[in-house]
């Protein structure tokens, strides 16, 4: 995790706890899933209450490291942030990418994202050596770029995918919504309501991709709302499909900003149901 930890990230150690004996969590705020400009500076910690939290939640272990990547020799040891210091000499240089998955989506507006998230999680794999490695699906991209990666490079690892979780108003459960104002968080309830409206249309006949994505665009767009994308997609290689059929799942999935806050929410439908 990134900590600010939430009700979503206690689910995926209730999950954890299905499939191993020993549970380990990761808090550490990734630099290199941020630009310079980005929201790393002001992403939500809580140390402590993330501490308190995981007590509670009767984890085994908590792996905090302070840094997991090669600062420049001039630099010191001052934070690492790629968008910064990767052209440095000296600094941390070797990178894993998934090409194909990391392209599309949050891919498009945020290049260095993945990149930043398959380095960090192949590091974590390497350094604590898991038997299973649990994620949410509410980022459903990275969780799709983590079982591609760990089956290409042939870690011994099983992934697994827990449902995403919402707080009692619909809106994604999200560090960042600590960051919403008021009305930021009411507006951004649209999210939801047009991925429902997407869900009861297809089951009534409107399959197709165009016209789901267009109403959410609209909904997202009326409520002052700043669209990245909504697409309608493969729910296994995120392919675009242009409509959505009984014959396989598609995943619809969003971003978009309320204020200064970047929110992602996605609704997997067709082929084995609606989830």
């Amino acid at each position: 995790t990134q900590g600010y930890l939430h009700a979503g990230h206690l689910s995926l150690i209730e999950g954890a706890r299905q499939h191993a004996d020993v549970v380990m969590v990761s808090i550490y705020v990734n630099p290199t899933q941020f630009r310079v400009g980005e929201d790393f500076d002001v992403y939500p910690r809580d140390v402590e209450g993330d501490r308190e939290k995981l007590r509670q939640a009767g984890v085994d272990a908590v792996f905090e490291p302070e840094s997991l990547y090669q600062p420049a020799p001039a630099l010191g040891s001052s934070s690492f942030v790629v968008g910064q210091h990767e052209h440095v000499p000296g600094s941390h240089e070797t990178f894993v990418q998934v090409e194909h998955l990391q392209k599309g989506l949050c891919g498009i507006t945020r290049p260095h994202f993945f990149r930043g998230v398959a380095t960090i999680c192949c590091k974590l794999f390497n350094i604590v050596e898991p038997d299973v490695a649990v994620f949410g699906r509410k980022d459903y991209q990275q969780w799709k770029v983590i079982c591609r990666m760990v089956r290409d490079l042939d870690f011994d690892i099983k992934i697994i995918g827990m449902p995403l979780m919402r707080e009692a108003d619909g809106i994604a459960m999200s560090s960042r919504n600590v960051r919403l104002t008021k009305d930021e968080r009411e507006r951004a309830l649209c999210i939801n309501a047009g991925l429902k409206w997407a869900q009861q249309s297809s089951a009534n006949g409107v399959t197709e991709s165009a016209t789901l994505q267009q109403h959410i665009v609209n909904a997202i767009s009326a409520a002052g709302g700043q669209v990245d994308y909504v697409e309608v997609l493969d729910a296994e290689n995120l392919n675009p499909v242009p409509t959505v059929t009984g014959e396989r799942d598609a995943v619809i999935a969003v971003a978009a900003k309320f204020g200064s806050v970047r929110l992602l929410d996605n609704i997997v439908i067709g082929g084995e149901g609606t989830r």
